[in-house]
């Protein structure tokens, strides 16, 4: 008679309700599991009633509200999020519900009585891998509290069929078996919420690998290396339309590092790729090439629009003002554009591209060329 488990954080905060249809599938299938062990119990009870171990009637009467109580927390369960209800309190409800019939089939059971405890046992076990080990602990006490009670009550009825040292004696073994279970319940779920803490700490170590591995640091573009693996995707890539790529060099990166600083130089290369990347299509992409060099791709593009492309870019790096820098100094970058030739390497484009870049640059800076 096991509760379904629940979702809760590390601190035993109330989870959010089981929105998601995973979740609801999750607790259906722990639901389906205590509906067995409920229905192998009443297999038990009706053998025991069959036996002469156990009074027909009350035994009737537990096995029906067992079966309705099942019912009805498969009800909640299906409803759980429009009634938003956590999962972690459907967990406590159906703990307490089990705590009770396996306590109403202890004062029945007569001289089978104490088989029910372990089954207890079993119950506060599950509870404790389902919620937080404190909440646990106190479903622990309230069924040592009603099973204390149930025990008294039947000694102080019935002395001779329930003596008073044998109940003591039973109480103590559950107390203790109930407190180890508890304990040791609690620390594989703290073990086991710790390997968890641990395996997202991992995914978000491999985010930031991945991260690194393929994002320039300083500008957040694209880095080298994860440009040449787009080029080699963009190569096997069997398209009729034609590409296009660019080599942009900052014009005098030097000296606005002699004269301002590195650290203003950065704030350029920043200042840079933000601007440079506004004015992008949705398909290309702007890497850092080494230095103050930037590689373009454009896919799909026309020498025409790739040209109008870099005039974009051409206006908004214009209109940068960097901070630490005299409102008269302008950025701005020469550029070299080449089409890529019907099965040609992307190397032979971008060395036409490159040579187009130092035309440029001789014919005055500033300005773009096409190979």
């Amino acid at each position: 008679m096991t509760p379904a488990p629940s979702s809760t954080d590390s601190k035993g905060m109330t989870a959010a309700p089981a929105h998601t249809a995973p979740m609801l599938r999750r607790m259906r299938n722990y639901w389906i599991a205590t509906a067995m062990l409920y229905l192998a119990t009443m297999g038990l009870l009706a053998a025991q009633v069959g036996a002469g171990y156990t009074p027909r009637g009350p035994a009737l009467l537990l096995s029906v509200v067992a079966a309705c109580g099942t019912l009805a927390f498969y009800a909640l369960i299906h409803f759980s999020a429009r009634l938003k209800i956590a999962p972690d309190m459907l967990a406590a409800l159906q703990s307490l519900f089990a705590i009770g019939c396996i306590i109403a089939g202890y004062a029945i059971a007569g001289p089978l009585r104490a088989s029910l405890l372990s089954m207890l046992v079993v119950a506060i076990a599950f509870c404790t891998f389902a919620m937080h080990p404190r909440r646990a602990l106190l479903l622990a006490g309230a069924a040592l509290a009603g099973m204390a009670g149930i025990m008294w009550y039947l000694q102080a009825i019935d002395p001779q069929g329930h003596p008073p040292a044998v109940e003591a004696m039973s109480f103590g073994y559950l107390a203790a078996a109930l407190l180890a279970t508890t304990l040791l319940a609690s620390e594989m779920t703290k073990l086991r919420r710790r390997m968890k803490v641990s395996k997202q700490e991992l995914l978000a170590a491999l985010d930031t690998i991945r991260t690194l591995a393929t994002v320039d640091e300083l500008t957040s573009l694209a880095n080298r290396r994860h440009m040449n693996e787009l080029l080699g995707a963009e190569e096997r890539r069997s398209a009729p339309a034609t590409s296009c790529v660019a080599l942009l060099d900052l014009d005098l990166f030097k000296q606005v590092n002699d004269q301002y600083g590195h650290a203003v130089g950065d704030a350029v290369l920043r200042g840079f790729a933000g601007a440079a990347h506004g004015a992008l299509r949705e398909h290309d992409t702007l890497a850092r090439w080494g230095g103050e060099e930037f590689l373009l791709l454009l896919p799909d593009a026309t020498p025409q629009a790739a040209r109008q492309v870099l005039e974009r870019i051409v206006t908004r790096v214009h209109a940068l003002q960097i901070d630490g820098m005299t409102p008269a100094r302008r950025i701005s970058f020469s550029a070299g554009l080449a089409e890529r030739r019907d099965g040609e390497p992307f190397t032979d484009a971008i060395s036409r591209a490159d040579k187009a870049l130092y035309r440029a640059k001789a014919a005055g800076r500033d300005r773009i060329e096409v190979a």
